[in-house]
């Protein structure tokens, strides 16, 4: 009879991420991202993200203003062991450059989904809820729609809603602040 051996994994903190940048095992160029202490490598990016993550961008800073700031593909601290790289965030208003954002900055955070459709919807998703991220919205890019997550409980949000093209999206804090569907593919 085999003897099955069980294999530990090591799990990284997000200081232990941050000497390994310092280090030089990591790069800044790096499509890394530490999920739950473990270093997962990015999907690619292909040109419809990109711009529907531009779009997005320039939406949000045109609606929002200077009540909020606009974090484009910038880290985010959101537990001990997680530091996520969300496409777009919308942080409270403050400097960043001697502290990085935690998860009490995160007013929304946005996933552009093109090819990790699924990885956003579970694990990020997921992991947004249990650091009480607010509201997360997942743009949907092969079906061009968006999806609007709020109410953090747990490991899940309470709400869910799915914006076709032609529907209007607003962030819950700033609900005048209304982005059309269509302008984000445009």
């Amino acid at each position: 009879m085999a003897t099955q051996i069980e294999h530990a994994r090591r799990l990284f903190t997000v200081e232990e991420y941050g000497w390994m940048v310092e280090a030089g095992i990591l790069h800044k160029d790096d499509r890394v991202e530490l999920i739950d202490g473990e270093i997962i490598e990015m999907a690619p990016i292909g040109h419809r993200h990109t711009a529907c993550v531009s779009n997005v961008a320039e939406l949000l800073v045109t609606t929002v203003g200077s009540r909020a700031r606009v974090w484009t593909q910038g880290a985010v601290r959101l537990s001990h062991r997680a530091k996520p790289q969300p496409d777009v965030a919308l942080l409270r208003r403050r400097s960043y450059v001697s502290e990085e954002p935690g998860a009490e900055d995160v007013l929304l955070l946005v996933e552009v989904a093109e090819s990790s459709l699924a990885y956003d919807r579970g694990v990020k998703l997921r992991l947004c809820a249990r650091a009480g991220v607010p509201e997360v919205w997942i743009i949907d890019v092969g079906e061009g729609l968006v999806e609007v997550h709020r109410a953090p409980e747990a490991d899940a949000y309470r709400e869910v809603q799915r914006l076709p093209r032609g529907a209007v999206v607003a962030p819950a804090l700033f609900p005048d602040a209304i982005l059309r569907v269509d302008d984000i593919f445009a």
